[in-house]
């Protein structure tokens, strides 16, 4: 791989991993409401789970530029 603004080979790679977690969806309760009730409130915890995103981010070890 090759900088793009200084054209050294020395390059640095990060990978950065977040995870984001939903919890109760309010949305989902309310229509659970109107279709069941009450118990409809359980709706509410439908569709939970996990969502990763990855970055890869590349720095220049000469100049500092960040790809």
């Amino acid at each position: 791989m090759v900088c793009p603004n200084c054209g050294s080979r020395r390059i640095h790679t990060i990978t950065d991993r977040y995870t984001e977690k939903d919890d109760y969806n309010l949305c989902n309760a309310c229509i659970g409401v109107l279709l069941f009730d009450w118990v409809g409130l359980l709706c509410g915890f439908c569709g939970r789970g996990e969502k990763t995103t990855t970055r890869v981010e590349h720095i220049c070890q000469d100049c500092g530029k960040r790809f």
